[in-house]
């Protein structure tokens, strides 16, 4: 069988398995259910607007776990410009020599913003620590500080929502394999992808710690298991809308009222122009 028949056969029954553990009425429950939270995230996005508040919600959790899906079913559908995600590079020359939470600092939302961090200061006590990129004890110095930091975001008036997402090593594998075989997945596949899987344990023992010493009761962890991806969606989206106190805006229907009138000297432009060409 080729690598492509492959990559669709198990991406079909990735499909159909996560659908079953969706919930009862599998696949079209969960579509339903997303829907009616989408729903609800569009009713935030409009209190956070009104209201002016500032939101920051961090996604870290283990490579393949899920976390860029379930960033996309968050924002896929309201504005960009109120729900902004972030996925900073590697630091440039410049931004090595600053202080480790600068670069993320800059990115912090402002009033009517809701900022989405894939990965975050994080980085630091997981793959820059587990990498080699920073020593042990900068690492540990580094967790000591950053719940002090984030004391001083809620006290400034952000709310700040911490999620790790888990995996299971065979489900991880799985996913890796579906990486290596689809090539609309390939992209998602990175070097430090690969030695994260061989690195483990290594990921096991710093995510631990990291948890450990930065889960305090004004900044805790909230864990998602995700090895069933739609439910841990589902799960993840309704937990971030009841810890927001937002309410419903009431929306005011504009009155679209009447066109203008076409003007009498008005003569339509007769340049022929490239139209894209229909293929279907």
């Amino acid at each position: 069988m080729r690598n492509d028949d492959k990559a669709r056969n198990m991406a079909k029954k990735r499909n159909e398995e996560s659908g079953t553990a969706a919930g009862k009425g599998g696949a079209k429950h969960y579509e339903k259910e997303l829907a009616r939270l989408q729903v609800e995230l569009a009713h935030l996005q409009s209190w956070v607007v009104k209201t002016g508040a500032r939101i920051v919600v961090v996604f870290e959790g283990r490579d393949a776990a899920g976390k860029g899906g379930m960033i996309k079913r968050i924002t896929e559908r309201v504005s960009p410009r109120v729900f902004r995600v972030v996925a900073l590079p590697a630091p440039t020359d410049r931004q090595k020599t600053q202080i480790y939470m600068q670069r993320y600092v800059e990115q912090l939302p402002a009033a009517g913003e809701v900022v989405v961090f894939d990965r975050s200061w994080y980085n630091r006590p997981g793959v820059e620590r587990v990498m080699g990129f920073c020593g042990e004890q900068e690492a540990k110095r580094y967790l000591a500080l950053t719940p002090h930091f984030e004391t001083y975001l809620i006290e400034s008036g952000i709310t700040l929502v911490k999620y790790f997402l888990t995996v299971s090593e065979a489900e991880q594998e799985k996913r890796f394999h579906q990486r290596i075989l689809d090539p609309l997945r390939q992209w998602k596949l990175s070097p430090m992808d690969i030695e994260s899987y061989r690195r483990w344990w290594d990921y096991s023992v710093a995510y631990d710690e990291m948890i450990h010493m930065t889960d305090t009761p004004q900044s805790p962890w909230w864990i998602v298991p995700s090895d069933d991806k739609k439910r841990a969606r589902i799960n993840c989206i309704s937990h971030l809308l009841s810890v927001i106190p937002y309410k419903k805006v009431p929306f005011k229907k504009p009155v679209l009222g009447k066109r203008n009138k076409r003007p009498k000297d008005y003569v339509p432009d007769q340049v022929i122009r490239n139209v894209v060409p229909d293929v279907l």
